[in-house]
């Protein structure tokens, strides 16, 4: 990626980030202030969750796991909640959770991480929560206070194996550099399990997660590195890396060649680094069982607007261009996900 193309994302997501809230819409969940405990019914072995077997995710009960879902940008919009009910109704069987550390944005606290992952069991939906401070940065200190806060808050993660994937920093390294990415994560990965934290880890590819390369360069290293050998990785698609089939399909092949298992962890159907060909994402992904999660429900801004899923937060419209295909469309979310079997009842 040419340093022009890097200085471009810096600004889309310093924008993004900086987005304000439709304050005209006054439709709110308060389920995180209810208290829920999000007891879906199902009977999960004690200490028992999702597994990582070659290029496939196993859930708890030893099911191949197919996510299907949407990012939502909690952090930014807390008090829109109502985005995890309408994200529920479109079939997602997942959804990705924007966090913070508290470095850039409002930390969100161990008792606030509790709740989002109560609302997202009580809705029947895999949480992957992500810190959302590192994008970009290339900084190893950036990457081990990330770890921290995972570690500060692993009471939220500890006992919820079955139902929290844990995506550590979004797009940590925005330079497509495999080396650095490979230092960072070889000694982040260690010190979470260290901890104690034995959910399913996912770490996004270098590059502003575009960077297919470096998980295939030391995809196996930072695998290696995991005593638990219970890491998956995560493509982020945009113009760069998923603009054509054949940028697609070489760089979600690059992982899984080496038996790793990689989802697209972000895409669009468009961006500021070009087209992106998002009917053949949505299809490659359906033919070979990888997962997909669509960039974002609601609150794009600077630019970014036609990122938006949903055109209100309580999804009565989808985007024209975007959300209709994402949800509605052949290979769209409800046409191919499949809720996780730890929500079935035993």
């Amino acid at each position: 990626m040419k340093k022009l193309l890097s200085m471009l994302l810096v600004v889309v997501m310093v924008v993004f980030s900086t987005g304000c809230a439709d304050k005209n819409n006054n439709s709110k969940d308060n389920s995180l202030t209810n208290n829920s405990t999000g007891d879906t019914g199902a009977i999960i072995e004690s200490g028992k969750g999702f597994t990582v077997s070659g290029t496939k995710l196993l859930d708890a009960n030893g099911n191949e796991f197919v996510m299907r879902g949407v990012n939502h940008a909690h952090t930014w919009f807390k008090d829109q909640t109502i985005a995890f009910t309408a994200i529920a109704a479109t079939n997602s069987n997942t959804i990705r959770v924007v966090l913070s550390n508290g470095i850039q944005w409002d930390k969100d606290d161990l008792e606030s991480v509790k709740e989002i992952i109560a609302l997202c069991k009580e809705k029947e939906m895999i949480a992957v929560l992500e810190v959302h401070d590192g994008t970009g940065d290339d900084s190893i200190s950036t990457l081990e206070n990330i770890t921290d806060y995972w570690i500060e808050i692993k009471d939220a993660l500890i006992g919820n194996e079955a139902y929290v994937i844990l995506n550590i920093a979004n797009e940590w390294v925005g330079s497509w550099e495999s080396n650095v990415w490979r230092d960072g994560y070889t000694a982040s990965v260690p010190r979470l399990r260290e901890a104690g934290i034995k959910n399913t880890i996912m770490v996004d590819a270098a590059g502003w997660g575009q960077y297919g390369k470096s998980v295939a360069d030391y995809g196996q290293e930072v695998f290696n590195s995991d005593p638990d050998k219970n890491t998956m990785f995560s493509i982020h698609m945009y113009g760069s890396a998923g603009g054509n089939a054949k940028k697609i399909e070489s760089n979600l092949n690059g992982v899984t060649s080496q038996d790793l298992c990689v989802i697209v962890g972000e895409f669009g159907y468009d961006h500021s680094d070009g087209d992106v060909d998002e009917e053949h994402i949505m299809k490659f992904c359906t033919e070979n069982n990888l997962g997909y999660l669509g960039w974002s429900w609601k609150g794009n801004g600077g630019g970014v607007e036609y990122l938006d899923i949903a055109n209100e937060w309580t999804g009565e419209t989808l985007s024209a261009d975007w959300g209709e295909n994402l949800i509605n469309g052949a290979n769209g979310i409800k046409a191919t996900s499949k809720k996780c079997t730890v929500f079935e009842a035993k």
